[in-house]
């Protein structure tokens, strides 16, 4: 699809390319989590990134280019670096969460404003607030250790409450699952509290009706272990293992890398449970 995007920036032609390019993002964003070869979506989606921030860098104020990028370094981080490359992971999740604020306006995610924007975010713009929340709390868990982590933690936590305001089915019931989850991995006196965890979980399976299986992986990996249920382990595993990847067409790409990271965390069974 990007393909003639570098004809059309070469040779002068950048005021020509930028209503194209502005009008094909949609298409990418919904064809990145479509593809169900997490070979060809690996290789080519840095180059992809590479070419929407030079196309930022001749419009930095376009939204659909910032929500795209957004959506795919946090996709990118999640799905084929965070099991490797935590601090790496942690890197593209804060540039994923930079984007994420420009677009909605925040300048700053320290300042005094910040938290007061944040719940202004109109019902129209939870695509992006969506992303940058997913960006966000994914950063922070990553760096729990760290006080700059804990510091912005109520700040990511409130672009989540936004989210569930709004609307806590959206994307397969998403931003349940993401509450459920950071219950289930911080620890009490961060927060935590796994049996409000698993209300979430539960919540966010009945959205998608176990079709949408970053939700089982999450429940296993972070509530079940947590509260060393192996019997629940062993159930979300197998409904990973029996699902079919393609059910869920806009989700394919992340069901087929679950199946994948939830196999591997299978191996690890024995040492995840005492």
């Amino acid at each position: 699809m990007f393909l003639a995007l570098p004809l059309l920036l070469a040779g002068g032609c950048t005021r020509l390319a930028m209503p194209v390019a502005s009008s094909m993002i949609p298409g990418f964003t919904s064809a990145f989590f479509e593809e169900c070869d997490l070979e060809l979506a690996e290789a080519s989606l840095p180059s992809q990134l590479k070419l929407m921030e030079g196309l930022l860098n001749n419009d930095p104020g376009n939204s659909k280019i910032l929500t795209a990028l957004c959506m795919g370094f946090t996709g990118y981080a999640m799905l084929f670096v965070e099991d490797e490359n935590p601090e790496r992971a942690s890197e593209l999740y804060q540039r994923a969460k930079i984007y994420g604020l420009t677009a909605m306006g925040i300048a700053t995610a320290g300042s005094p404003q910040a938290i007061d924007q944040i719940k202004a975010i109109a019902r129209g713009d939870i695509e992006i607030l969506f992303w940058t929340t997913m960006a966000w709390n994914a950063w922070v868990n990553l760096n729990l250790d760290k006080p700059a982590a804990i510091g912005e933690s109520t700040l990511a936590e409130a672009c989540l409450k936004r989210v569930l305001e709004i609307d806590p089915g959206y994307y397969y019931g998403t931003p349940l699952m993401l509450m459920g989850t950071i219950l289930a991995a911080r620890p009490e006196m961060l927060g935590g509290n796994a049996p409000r965890a698993k209300v979430y979980f539960e919540k966010a399976l009945a959205v998608s009706d176990g079709k949408f299986l970053l939700v089982q992986y999450n429940f296993a990996r972070y509530y079940a272990v947590r509260v060393q249920n192996k019997a629940l382990f062993a159930e979300l595993v197998e409904a990973v293992v029996r699902a079919e990847s393609g059910e869920l067409k806009e989700a394919c790409l992340i069901n087929q890398a679950v199946k994948q990271k939830m196999a591997t965390l299978a191996e690890m069974a024995d040492e995840l449970f005492l």
